[in-house]
């Protein structure tokens, strides 16, 4: 294929590119995990079925616009990381990832996957992007983390290139690593984001070079990469290499929910820990992510019985 041409400017004609995934691919089933809430300024779905994300890449902001059709997935890009974006689109679709290699054992997995055969584990290669909202979501309820990832990126980013940064669309490109460094103590406290969250990310993004190699490895030593940062522990490098690298085993643990939905699901037992959510994940060696991402599509969670996890809004103290 040849090479996407470049756009002329960010606000002219987009540099395209067609793109036929070797088997069924479902756009929506495949990007979802990088969406971080229904306001993620960096993601987009509209009315005509399109899926818009906004990233900051190698070779600078970039939007990008697909559309499925017939099989065929039609990308069109804006910004000085236009090029950089199309040339990854097969990555980003999940072309490396194999479904054909996991092999249900229980009814409701074979169930789950045989409804979502679309589904593909996408493989970004861009870490700061899906490490920094990982840091904000530790030991929050989601809707505080998806909060400080939007009012971060409104207060601190940039428009995103194209026609997704007007007003109908108000995308933005997360800051660049330097620009993560830079922002006060009194902006982290306003978006509701602590001390040891704030410091987490700042480390991370002054080590920025070092963190994107991660993307380049293989998921345990991308995980020990990221975990060299003091405040990047197990559950976050999970979260963040399963998106960067398309990891199909590196399942999430340490996490409040996901061990009793594994374990309702496979075992009846809703008060399974994370021992034991790995013991019933075994069988499933080399795609565990993939296990637990059809079990929480299954939507097999177990009734709560506790109330919800406790919000508290620094932004107020």
């Amino acid at each position: 294929m040849p090479s996407p041409a470049r756009p002329q400017d960010e606000a002219g004609p987009p540099a395209t590119r067609t793109y036929t995934p070797p088997a069924p691919l479902h756009l929506g089933l495949t990007l979802a995990p990088l969406r971080r809430g229904p306001a993620d300024p960096t993601f987009r779905t509209t009315p005509d079925g399109a899926v818009w994300r906004a990233s900051r890449t190698p070779q600078g902001p970039a939007t990008l616009r697909l559309t499925e059709r017939s099989g065929t997935v039609r990308a069109q890009a804006w910004g000085p990381g236009a090029d950089w974006f199309l040339d990854h689109l097969p990555a980003l679709l999940g072309e490396a990832d194999d479904p054909s290699l996991f092999a249900p054992r229980h009814r409701l997995l074979a169930e789950s996957a045989r409804r979502r055969v679309g589904l593909r584990l996408t493989r970004t290669g861009l870490v700061l992007e899906n490490l920094i909202p990982s840091i904000l979501e530790q030991k929050i309820t989601t809707d505080e983390a998806y909060r400080a990832w939007r009012l971060l990126l409104h207060r601190h980013g940039e428009p995103a290139p194209g026609p997704a940064g007007g007003q109908d669309l108000r995308m933005r490109v997360m800051p660049d690593a330097r620009a993560w460094t830079l922002i006060p103590s009194w902006e982290w406290h306003r978006a509701g984001v602590d001390n040891k969250r704030a410091s987490t990310i700042i480390r991370a993004a002054r080590v920025a070079p070092r963190m994107e190699e991660a993307a380049r490895m293989e998921p345990p030593a991308a995980r020990a990469r990221l975990e060299l940062v003091a405040g990047i522990g197990p559950w976050t490098s999970a979260e963040t290499i399963q998106r960067t690298n398309g990891a199909p085993d590196e399942v999430t643990t340490g996490d409040l929910h996901l061990p009793h939905t594994v374990g309702h699901a496979l075992a009846g037992n809703r008060d399974a820990t994370d021992e034991e959510m790995l013991e019933l994940l075994a069988p499933y060696a080399g795609q565990r992510h993939r296990a637990a991402r059809l079990i929480l599509l299954s939507g097999a969670a177990p009734a709560r019985r506790q109330p919800k996890m406790r919000r508290v809004d620094i932004a107020q103290w």
